[in-house]
């Protein structure tokens, strides 16, 4: 038997139908198959004799399903959303003259939601089909898209007895693999109503392509499958049922394990308590998870701290993440329940997106209120011991021993069969650089020794975007009274992610430092490598000799090496464009002989880049700056808070600031607007959120998780510690040069909380 037949039997088998029923199409995804309905399904637009078609969509429904309106719109069909609540009470039939009616209706909704696991009854499909629940009352038939992709990783799908008419799949929630690959079932009774307009290669059994003739295939998936299916991901679909059955036994006892997994846990977090009585988390669920035919394995949550206060689902994230804890934060492409569950209004959407705010980013409290929040699911591969680690990271992040009232002994480990660890480890993304401010008392302390960091440099366009936002904010209020405010160290770093360098004084240009962060190092696909991925990079020493017009390169073990101020953008450089932080730069490569270097020092193939010269000049003919590139500072917290357990020269080492400030009051630099030093003027960005890179010895390369634990402790509700500066080279004087020991000139800002940069404006640190 062909290898593709046999698998097209296996994926109706798994669902418990035939091919007398069902046809399977590949697509790229769910979202693929959600696509090739929206434009095949047989619509019937407005204006014409006929009554209209309607397209109804469930609001918990994800992004894709919601975005198949866009396809109905530019059909001239209307969309109507369907709030759960509202579907459940819309049961009363439409009149016997209406039913006859053979217009056709289309309604969507997930058989589970992705954002909350609360699973929708299956038995609505049969309802809405029969006429016995309408989702609006109009004349028509209706037809039924049962969003499966999250539900049929954990639980049983049979479309032998709920047969809706679109199943979109996806096979990489239910094995992990392969990414690329979904799938399409469509119900046979609807198959031959489809239409379409394209076809590509392997659909035409026949076409002209010097008149408009074209013959489809007669089998519905070669119709719809356009050109090459991927066929060597379909293969691979054998050994994932063959393995998922061996391992587990099939999928209901896969529903079992991973609802004994989810239960167990949702009963310990709802019970933890602080000291004073406070709920550690807030759960947003529909059900109290007792039973597994209306609740999937996923708990959606934030964190609290003992007043009731949302604790950002950033921080909780670079928490986790240093416990070896992949969490899944935001909304979860799926804005409907999360407006939903967290109360947030259509306004606030976007009120959040004036305010900088996209989905995806890391902006997770505004005014105080989440903008989303944080999810875990469990799979097949999950077992007890990823729970219990799991809920000792919040115990131990959150609670004393004195608060912890629930020990994880007294709730009953669940009676499924085991199976392997799969733990995640999550890396976040790279953030921006910042300024550091020290306290007098402890300035005497500081050695010399160099830091570690990088940043690269964003285009200039979007410097007027930010510039331009944090002008509106800024009230010209200058901090008055009190000891005055100065530089006590600078550092630049000259490849990013790689040791600092330290100077008493250094020229500042139209992008911050002179060569802070200009080079950086990337791996054999020419990916930028951070501490992230490689920490050993912070024990790379460069240093700059503006004389000799070199960077020297030091390590341990190594012999220094130098490399060429001057651009090398001549015909015998390389050129390419690399991707930095979400963004995309133009850069040349450094050559064969540090490439050699490094690659030996890491023991990985690795090459030194740096941003080309072209893109400057190119910017200077559009009358800009050039390239935008931030600078760090903070202040040292002085001996009441609870960073102080660290010294002053290990917070420098790791918080890599460009310069380092004294001031009198700890975190006071999170009030500025903006600051003039001499005859420079830097305007403030935003706050630096900080991630797991602290967490790295600068001396050692090794990772250890208690600073970004104790900076949580210290600032309450978020990881920040620090601002970005951004030069204003149109407002300062001829004279650029940043000194040790010049005084600092903050101008205060009216509202003191200063919001984190938009995630097209996302910074990175490294």
């Amino acid at each position: 038997m062909d290898i593709f037949v046999f698998l097209f039997f296996r994926i109706l088998q798994h669902f418990h139908t035939t091919a007398e029923d069902y046809t399977v199409i590949f697509t790229s995804g769910c979202t693929a198959a959600l696509k090739l309905i929206a434009e095949s399904f047989p619509w019937i637009p407005e204006g014409t004799k006929q009554p209209s078609s309607r397209f109804c969509y469930l609001t918990d429904s994800h992004t894709s399903v919601v975005g198949m309106r866009g396809i109905t719109a530019s059909m001239n069909v209307l969309s109507v959303p369907i709030k759960p609540k509202e579907i459940l009470l819309a049961k009363s039939r439409l009149p016997a003259e209406e039913q006859n009616c053979t217009t056709p209706h289309l309604f969507s909704y997930p058989a589970q939601s992705n954002f909350s696991g609360t699973k929708y009854p299956l038995s609505w499909i049969q309802d809405i089909k029969s006429g016995k629940l309408c989702p609006i009352k109009i004349p028509g038939k209706w037809f039924v898209l049962l969003d499966a992709a999250s539900y049929i990783s954990s639980s049983p799908l049979d479309l032998g007895v709920h047969q809706a008419d679109f199943i979109p799949i996806s096979f990489y929630k239910i094995f992990g693999f392969p990414t690329g690959l979904g799938a399409l079932l469509v119900n046979n009774r609807i198959a031959p109503l489809l239409r379409k307009t394209y076809f590509g290669g392997g659909t035409a059994a026949a076409y002209l392509a010097g008149e408009d003739f074209y013959f489809p295939r007669k089998s519905i998936a070669e119709r719809f499958e356009d050109g090459t299916v991927s066929f060597l991901d379909i293969i691979a679909l054998k050994h994932g049922f063959d393995v998922l059955e061996k391992l587990t036994g099939g999928m209901e006892k896969i529903k079992q394990h991973t609802f004994a997994l989810a239960h167990y846990t949702y009963t310990v977090l709802s019970n933890l308590k602080y000291a004073n009585g406070a709920p550690v988390v807030r759960i947003y669920s529909d059900t109290d998870f007792s039973n597994p035919d209306v609740q999937g394995p996923i708990i959606n949550f934030n964190v609290l701290n003992e007043n009731g206060e949302v604790i950002g689902f950033s921080q909780v994230d670079s928490m986790a993440s240093l416990h070896n804890i992949h969490v899944r934060t935001g909304c979860f492409c799926n804005t409907g329940a999360c407006q939903m569950h967290l109360d947030i209004s259509n306004e606030d959407i976007q009120r959040n997106l004036q305010a900088g705010h996209v989905c995806g980013d890391n902006i997770d409290l505004i005014d105080g209120r989440p903008t989303g929040s944080v999810r875990i699911s469990f799979g097949y591969m999950s077992s007890f011991e990823d729970a219990q680690t799991f809920l000792n990271f919040i115990i131990a992040t959150r609670l004393s021993k004195s608060d912890t009232e629930i020990p994880l002994q007294t709730v009953t480990k669940p009676m499924t069969e085991s199976v392997p660890d799969d733990h995640l480890s999550f890396n976040s993304a790279d953030k921006l650089s910042p300024v550091l401010q020290i306290s007098d008392r402890e300035l005497g302390n500081i050695s010399s020794e160099a830091e570690t960091t990088g940043r690269w440099q964003l285009l200039e366009p979007e410097a007027e975007s930010i510039r331009a936002a944090v002008s509106e904010t800024s009230v010209p209020t200058y901090r008055k009274g009190g000891k005055p405010i100065t530089i006590a160290k600078i550092y630049l770093y000259p490849i990013k992610s790689c040791s600092a360098f330290e100077v008493t004084e250094w020229p500042v240009g139209n992008q911050g430092l002179l060569y802070d962060r200009n080079w950086m190092v990337v791996n054999q696909n020419g990916v930028c490598m951070t501490q992230k991925q490689e920490p050993r990079l912070c024990l790379v020493n460069p240093s700059i000799d503006l004389k000799q017009k070199i960077m020297v390169i030091q390590a341990e073990g190594m012999d220094p090496i130098s490399v060429p101020l001057e651009d090398n953008t001549g015909k015998e450089a390389v050129i390419c464009e690399s991707k930095v932080c979400s963004h995309r730069v133009k850069t040349y490569d450094c050559g064969e002989r540090i490439a050699s270097w490094l690659s030996t020092f890491l023991g990985r193939p690795c090459r030194l880049i740096r941003q080309s010269s072209d893109v400057k000049s190119k910017s200077h003919q559009k009358n800009t700056k050039g390239m935008l590139s931030f600078l760090k500072i903070f202040v040292i917290p002085h001996a009441n808070t609870r960073l102080i357990d660290f010294t002053l020269k290990e917070l420098i080492r790791r918080f890599r600031a460009n310069i380092v400030v004294s001031a009198p009051e700890s975190f006071e630099e999170e009030e500025w607007a903006e600051i003039s030093i001499g005859a420079l003027k830097f305007q403030v960005v935003g706050p630096c959120s900080r991630c797991q890179i602290i967490c790295i010895d600068q001396q050692s390369g090794e990772r250890n998780k208690e600073i970004l634990q104790s900076l949580s402790a210290a600032r309450g509700r978020k990881t920040n510690f620090g601002i970005y500066l951004m030069n204003q080279p149109f407002l300062s004087s001829f004279s650029d040069i940043l000194s040790v020991g010049s005084q600092v000139l903050p101008v205060l800002k009216e509202n003191t909380e200063i919001q984190p940069p938009t995630s097209s404006e996302e910074k990175c640190s490294g």
